[in-house]
Order: C-alpha cells, then sequence, then structure tokens
C-alpha cells in the first residue's frame, strides 16, 4: 500500500546536514519526494511510497543525522496520486 506525507521537523535541523541525511534515506529505501528548509528554522519533507518504508523513514528521520536535534515531528497525510519519480532537495 503507497502512502504519500508531509512531514514538518522542528528543533536543530538546519546547518547540520539534516536535508543530505533525509535525501540519503529516502533514496536508500526507494522512497520519493521532496526537502527543503523553512524560513522559520523547520524542515519540510513531502515523501511517497510504501507505507511500512514511509514508517521506517520516519523512524529515521526522528533521530536524523549527528550533528542535529529533532524536537517535534508533525505529520500530514496526503491524499490523491503520487506526483514524485525521484527524491529531491528543494533549494
Amino acid at each position: 500500500m503507497k502512502k504519500c506525507l508531509k512531514v514538518v521537523v522542528k528543533g536543530r535541523v538546519q546547518g547540520v546536514g539534516f536535508r543530505w541525511f533525509i535525501q540519503q534515506q529516502a533514496n536508500q529505501m526507494g522512497l520519493s519526494g521532496k526537502v527543503k528548509n523553512l524560513s522559520n528554522g523547520d524542515v519540510e519533507i513531502e515523501v511517497q511510497g510504501d507505507a511500512a518504508l514511509v514508517a521506517d523513514f520516519l523512524h529515521a528521520a526522528q533521530k536524523g543525522p549527528a550533528f542535529s536535534k529533532v524536537r517535534e515531528i508533525v505529520v500530514e497525510e496526503i491524499p490523491g496520486e503520487e506526483k514524485y519519480n525521484t527524491f529531491e532537495i528543494d533549494g
């Protein structure tokens, strides 16, 4: 079963390699979507793929790379068809 989520990650997640880490995790899991920094210091992720892999991806995002400190993750399901073929860093 496919799942598409919008995820906002709060904490120390900019300037610590977080977007690169997220892209690597998604590519290793065969997921697609995008990740970008927000002006308020958060990081926004759109991710789509197999529901079980997306759940594993969220677990990895909660940990983040070594110098990050994830304080909170807000997850919202996005209804509709798939709109990504790859996983990209946006901006």
